[in-house]
């Protein structure tokens, strides 16, 4: 029996010293035992502290057995994301909808209690987004964003055109799930560390010294930038966590590719350059393609009420 397991442990600690206590008192009467006349009596005392024994075991057992099913759940959908988000075919108007697109899940993420922090963000000269990337914290984070994953596309009449022509836009959504053991390690040396002063929208300065970090890995041309922190080694450090995460999402597409031919195709995460969904303005219609499925209420669902949507995914 490993005593010292259960004492480690937070919840299983008071357990372990009672434990250890009815461990120290079964040493006693087995001593007590070997004087005369003291026998039967000690024998009924180990036999109670035995059924004691077993009780706090079976316990401390069940608490740490549901801790490793909670920690293996959250190492499958942890509760933390790096969601990124941008701009594709369609010039200021994809940038636009990149925009749009990152305060629907900001949104969202409002509605269930989760919190949100701006990791970069790049602005485009006419307002949008070229690219963005935020960090999300909250229950079920991952698991309920992850078929999230690939090219949305906006059709709609740009307010600058005088035609009313209808024009077809896109941008690229990225959801990786942040671990809290990451598989992925990084040598030092295929990292390029650069050092620059955040930047707030419309390009001004909030940051007089350079904290904000950009980190390039060499050997496979993956950028990172961080922004969101108030010191460099923080933003270092942010920045090595998103980078590991799409390390590990770049090595497990690999993987998929060599078993690709001996799966059937079905709905799940996908590459971000796939196109996913598509959302019609004129028509008021949002459909998935993946599950041919279609929604109506655009407004509703641009200002983040995308429940009905996410659940459709959940029951898959």
């Amino acid at each position: 029996m490993d005593l010292e397991k259960y004492k480690k442990n937070v919840k299983t600690q008071y357990l372990a010293e009672n434990l250890e206590r009815l461990l120290k008192e079964e040493e006693d009467i087995l001593e007590l035992q070997k004087e005369e006349g003291m026998k039967e009596l000690a024998e009924n005392d180990l036999k109670n502290i035995e059924i004691q024994k077993k009780a706090l075991i079976y316990q401390m057992d069940e608490i740490l057995e549901e801790e490793e099913k909670q920690r293996k759940k959250e190492e499958e959908f942890p509760n933390e994301i790096a969601l990124e988000v941008r701009a594709g075919v369609g010039g200021e108007e994809a940038a636009l909808f990149a925009e749009e697109l990152a305060n629907m899940y900001r949104r969202y993420a409002d509605i269930r209690g989760w919190s949100v922090a701006i990791l970069d963000e790049s602005q485009s000269p006419l307002g949008g987004y070229k690219e963005a990337s935020f960090e999300i914290r909250g229950k079920d984070v991952y698991r309920d964003l992850r078929y999230e994953t690939g090219i949305h596309r906006i059709q709609r009449v740009p307010k600058t055109e005088k035609m009313g022509r209808v024009h077809t836009s896109t941008a690229s959504v990225a959801i990786l799930p942040i671990r809290k053991k990451m598989e992925f390690e990084i040598n030092p040396a295929d990292l390029e560390v650069e050092f620059s002063r955040s930047g707030g929208k419309g390009g001004q300065n909030v940051n007089k010294v350079e904290t904000a970090v950009r980190l390039t890995h060499k050997p496979t041309g993956l950028v990172v930038r961080s922004t969101a922190e108030r010191s460099q080694s923080a933003n270092k450090e942010k920045a090595l966590i998103i980078l590991s995460a799409k390390l590990e999402e770049l090595q497990k597409k690999e993987e998929d590719k060599k078993y690709a031919a001996n799966r059937k195709e079905q709905v799940g995460i996908v590459d971000r350059s796939e196109k996913i969904r598509t959302y019609n303005i004129l028509q008021d219609r949002v459909t998935d393609h993946r599950l041919n499925k279609n929604w109506h209420g655009i407004e509703n669902i641009m200002k983040g009420q995308i429940d009905n949507i996410i659940d459709a995914f959940q029951q898959v």
